[in-house]
């Protein structure tokens, strides 16, 4: 089962989308928006990567908000709070299958090698 999580108004995720659309690739849509994320889900991706790499630091919602909250992100288990907290904070598109993350964000190479047929 391959999952595409993300926000259906962000940029990066309509190209992931449409590049998937347009490969003829099956996948589901997670709106963080409507689905949220659970802490579960959140452990498993931070096993395959740190919280730095998840948390989108150059994103407006990471820079809207206040130093001290910014401070607090330390660990893991501060990350996920902040990661349910504010989905939007996650870096996106994160792709899935299977439990592994092939990719956050969307790198148009990544994705052809991949899905090559």
């Amino acid at each position: 089962m391959l999952t595409l999580y993300g926000i259906p108004n962000c940029n990066t995720v309509k190209k992931a989308r449409t590049w998937l659309d347009e490969n003829g690739v099956a996948y589901t849509f997670h709106d963080f928006k409507k689905s949220d994320i659970d802490a579960a889900t959140i452990q498993q991706w931070l096993m395959q990567h740190p919280w730095e790499k998840l948390i989108n630091r150059a994103g407006l919602t990471w820079r809207g908000l206040d130093d001290a909250t910014k401070s607090s992100i330390t660990d893991n288990t501060t990350a996920t709070a902040l990661m349910q907290a504010k989905t939007s904070v996650i870096k996106r598109p994160v792709l899935v299958k299977d439990s592994k993350v092939i990719s956050l964000g969307f790198d148009e190479n990544i994705y052809r090698e991949t899905f090559k047929s």
